[in-house]
């Protein structure tokens, strides 16, 4: 990882008045990046704002982005400096998908769902409760 590239995003962000910056160190939950970044804009114009001086100040540092997602609505984009990326949303958007709190669980964290067991269907498309007599009345 290029040791000044979160510096320069959190500088690029600052620059254009992102609110809300967190950085989240995701080397342990995944191997495609080290470093999240999550940052809000009051509106889809300062979203898209915040986007472009985070990929023009990486680019000028010799940076370029792998890629940019969501720049033409704004409500949320992405900007994937490979090491590193960053999300940008509108603070509606942030909290509904809680980026912070998703990535911030461990696995050790997530508590796994009791098995439920689904009724059984026969042939003859009833219910069968696993009975020998298979539904049958008076038998």
């Amino acid at each position: 990882m290029t040791p000044n590239l979160n510096e320069i995003i959190i500088n690029a962000l600052e620059s254009v008045k992102g609110l809300d910056i967190s950085q989240l160190d995701v080397t342990g939950l995944t191997d495609v990046m080290d470093t999240m970044v999550v940052v809000s804009g009051n509106s889809n114009r300062q979203v898209k704002a915040l986007a472009n001086a985070v990929t023009e100040d990486c680019k000028k540092a010799g940076l370029q982005p792998l890629g940019v997602e969501g720049a033409d609505v704004g409500e949320w984009v992405l900007v994937d400096m490979g090491d590193t990326v960053v999300h940008i949303m509108l603070p509606e958007t942030r909290l509904f998908y809680d980026l912070e709190k998703l990535w911030s669980m461990r696995p050790a964290d997530i508590i796994p769902l009791e098995p439920t067991i689904a009724p059984r269907v026969d042939t003859s498309g009833g219910l069968n409760d696993g009975d020998s007599d298979s539904g049958t009345i008076g038998a």
